[in-house]
């Protein structure tokens, strides 16, 4: 496969779950800050989204605040922002266009589809039920694009291309998800473990899909070390960090074998597995749950760096 073909592909997969993860992001964001706010934490919440999402730069340089207004509107719609919903829609569609005879049909006409109704999309009428309309929406099309990409197509190094974009853009975005609860502070009455507390961590668990499965595994109820240990390293939770890495390392290894080669990102996607294979989550509190998501947002990085340089360049 010409690298060209396999780099539209990688970032079809990886433009289509940004846009979906973008959309939980907003929806966590928004139960959150309809909880009670004290002093100089009220409003934290829509900064916070603009940090984790990796955006701060930009929407500081248009905005001098983070109202909700503001958050939607450049997260969602922004025609400046190269990752904002619309722009990663239109950049995955701009990506299938020319890789075409590489898809299936079904990707094909879900992702065509997608562009032409978000095209009829208002952005005026996002706020209230219409916002959280449109984030499901968002969320559906993703989901429907990704079921037709593993209902129909060959598994062949097209897919396994698909696949490792998914995955990478997928752990990047559930440690971006987790990392709110650092940057959302409890009002300064609020008590650790209290009201408040709790209806942030299962705020969290909603947004990555996994409320009802963690109270499958866990019957404590909302514990904060058990929720980092549900979403950092339990395999059977899809969107986990150590799930995400676990595909990488699978995807790679099958486009190894495939090509009859292996390089530096093979070697990093199968320390990083091990890393979290082996690693306990009492190990993640004494480090840091904020500095841990850190290093794990860099080293998926320097993972697609080198992804990059082996396939895609």
């Amino acid at each position: 496969m010409l690298s060209r073909t396999a780099d539209s592909l990688y970032w079809i997969a990886r433009y289509m779950e940004r846009a979906e993860n973008l959309a939980r992001i907003l929806r966590v964001t928004d139960r959150l800050s309809l909880m009670p706010q004290g002093g100089e934490s009220g409003g934290s919440e829509w900064h916070s989204t603009v940090v984790v999402s990796d955006c701060e730069e930009g929407f500081y340089r248009k905005y001098n605040d983070a109202t909700p207004e503001h958050v939607i509107s450049y997260l969602a719609f922004d025609p400046d922002n190269p990752s904002s919903i619309r722009r990663c829609i239109e950049a995955a569609r701009h990506n299938a266009r020319a890789v075409r005879t590489a898809l299936t049909t079904e990707q094909w006409e879900s992702l065509n589809a997608t562009w032409l109704e978000l095209a009829l999309i208002q952005e005026n009428r996002m706020r209230g039920s219409g916002l959280h309309r449109f984030l499901d929406w968002v969320r559906d099309r993703s989901l429907l694009f990704h079921g037709g990409t593993v209902a129909t197509m060959l598994r062949r190094d097209s897919y396994h291309f698909m696949q490792l974009g998914t995955f990478m853009e997928r752990g990047d975005n559930t440690a971006r998800i987790l990392d709110v609860k650092y940057h959302v502070l409890l009002p300064e009455h609020a008590e650790v473990g209290g009201g408040i507390d709790y209806y942030q961590w299962a705020s969290i668990l909603r947004a990555v899909s996994g409320y009802r499965s963690y109270h499958v595994l866990y019957k404590e109820g909302i514990r904060p070390w058990l929720i980092a240990e549900f979403l950092i390293m339990r395999e059977q939770m899809p969107r986990s960090l150590i799930s995400s890495t676990a595909r990488i390392k699978d995807c790679l290894d099958n486009l190894g074998e495939e090509y009859g080669q292996r390089h530096e990102c093979h070697r990093l996607a199968g320390q990083y597995y091990s890393q979290l294979r082996f690693g306990k989550v009492g190990d993640v509190f004494h480090q840091g749950l904020h500095e841990f998501l850190t290093r794990y947002i860099e080293q998926n990085n320097q993972l697609g760096v080198e992804i990059s340089r082996s396939y895609l360049m």
